[in-house]
């Protein structure tokens, strides 16, 4: 154990370390926000893997293999980067914005009311999802130091507010960069290991129900239902499209996508075969603590702390950014509309860093009180994803379109999407495919009948040149 912790403890250090160094990178506003709006594509395609990559693609994804999915938990990242590589049809339009945020875009086009109702349903998804990553990061801790999980979380949330606070978005790729490489290395070298100590393949198939091997098991209705939920979170989630917007260009927004995407499929399975390694072996643990213990268990202790670390490091780094995105949301949409004028470069700057904290603060308080992983990550992606969707993606696309059907279509959006996730999803169609399709057809009718009435077209959502 002290040599996974010695290995961890190094990686972390090493991590702050490189917060540090690109604290020295920060020299405005835009820098903190959009790392200098400077990023090719192998970067841009480390970043948003490290993202997506991490508490509900790592830990979340062992644990539902050990649990109801079994070898088909996979899937839930197979479907992520199906799903980024179509969001690389969209993402020139968003470069091309010259945005922050994703409620910028919205306000442009149609007008403050939208902009507003957009950026608090960005702030509240990105606080929860926040927590998240810090529950699967504490549920880590928990098993290996044997602290109480709750002190876990704490100490997990005040590591994350720490180097977020210090470098911003710089601070954010750079560990991701790393971190990414790391985690998917890890956990493939982790595979083999983990079986030969469980007794071999054939052991650890013959003490698994055969239900749990099934390789669709989660039904093919969730994994396209998944491709949506992920299409739609992923081009309108203010932590993935800050990233596109951080792109040095168009083209890198677009290989960056796809390169992403292919990375996320091939490392999709890994986390689920070790899920049902623990299973296995360890029939009785609890769920979220299936990876750290097959890690504990089972592997050489400096394989354990190499996997450990990056999994720790990414789950991190995806609260990071949603940490990132809630600062830049505010600063950017929320603040200007309330107080009505914009803070000077170097006060926002330092406003910026503060927001971090206290959604920091925030988020620990949430993964404190609810320490779901998947199921609070689906809440927190209908939120954000189910009212926006329309607006801001046809407000990227098409140039006839008016405010009212922006604004309409968020709030219908929103409103059938929270319903359908309170009665617990009905007929089996998940919320944020439901509110998502309300969402466009209402953006769809109502535009058609302002159009045909007159109505002035939209202002554009592009910057002049």
């Amino acid at each position: 154990m002290s040599i996974i912790w010695s290995i961890i403890i190094i990686y972390m250090l090493a991590m702050i370390g490189i917060g540090f160094y690109a604290k020295t990178k920060i020299k405005d506003s835009t820098d903190y926000h959009l790392a200098g709006r400077r990023l090719g594509p192998i970067m841009l395609a480390g970043t948003l893997a490290a993202t997506e990559i991490g508490g509900g693609s790592s830990v979340g994804v062992a644990s539902k293999a050990y649990g109801e999915w079994g070898l088909s938990a996979g899937w839930y990242v197979v479907s992520a980067g199906i799903a980024i590589i179509l969001v690389s049809f969209v993402a020139p339009y968003m470069r091309r914005a010259l945005a922050t945020t994703v409620p910028e875009v919205i306000g442009r086009r149609y007008g403050k009311s939208s902009q507003l109702i957009a950026s608090i349903l960005s702030l509240v998804a990105s606080s929860a999802l926040t927590a998240v990553q810090i529950t699967a990061t504490a549920s880590i801790v928990h098993v290996l130091t044997g602290f109480d999980l709750k002190l876990a979380i704490v100490i997990s949330g005040a590591v994350v507010v720490f180097y977020t606070f210090l470098g911003g978005m710089w601070s954010v790729t750079l560990t991701d960069f790393v971190q990414f490489f790391i985690i998917v290395i890890g956990f493939a070298i982790a595979v083999p290991f983990a079986l030969s100590n469980a007794g071999g393949m054939e052991h650890v198939i013959s003490q698994l129900p055969k239900e749990q091997l099934g390789f669709t098991k989660i039904g093919w209705g969730t994994i396209l239902g998944f491709i949506v939920l992920y299409f739609m979170t992923f081009s309108t989630g203010q932590e993935a499209v800050q990233r596109y917007y951080a792109a040095k260009d168009e083209k890198t927004a677009i290989w960056g996508s796809i390169m992403c995407g292919g990375l996320m499929t091939l490392y999709a399975f890994i986390p689920a075969v070790l899920g049902l390694i623990a299973l296995a072996a360890f029939p009785n643990i609890e769920e979220n603590s299936a990876l750290a213990t097959v890690s504990v268990e089972l592997l050489p202790p400096v394989i354990a702390g190499i996997l450990l670390s990056g999994v720790i490091s990414a789950t991190l780094s995806s609260a990071s950014g949603n940490l990132l995105a809630v600062a830049s949301v505010y600063i950017k949409d929320v603040h200007r509309n309330l107080f009505k004028k914009e803070l000077k470069d170097e006060a926002e700057l330092k406003a910026s860093r503060w927001i971090v904290v206290i959604t920091g603060v925030g988020a620990i308080g949430i993964s404190l009180f609810s320490q779901q992983i998947i199921p609070l990550l689906v809440f927190a992606f209908t939120i954000r994803s189910t009212g926006p969707f329309a607006a801001y993606l046809l407000g990227l696309l098409v140039e006839r379109v008016t405010k009212n059907a922006g604004l309409a279509s968020i709030i219908i959006g929103t409103i059938v999407g929270v319903i359908w996730e309170v009665l617990k999803n009905p007929f089996n169609i998940m919320a944020v495919i439901m509110g998502s399709t309300a969402s466009l057809i209402t953006f769809l009718i109502v535009n058609q009948i302002e159009l045909r009435r007159g109505v002035d077209i939209a202002p554009t959502a592009y910057p002049k040149e």
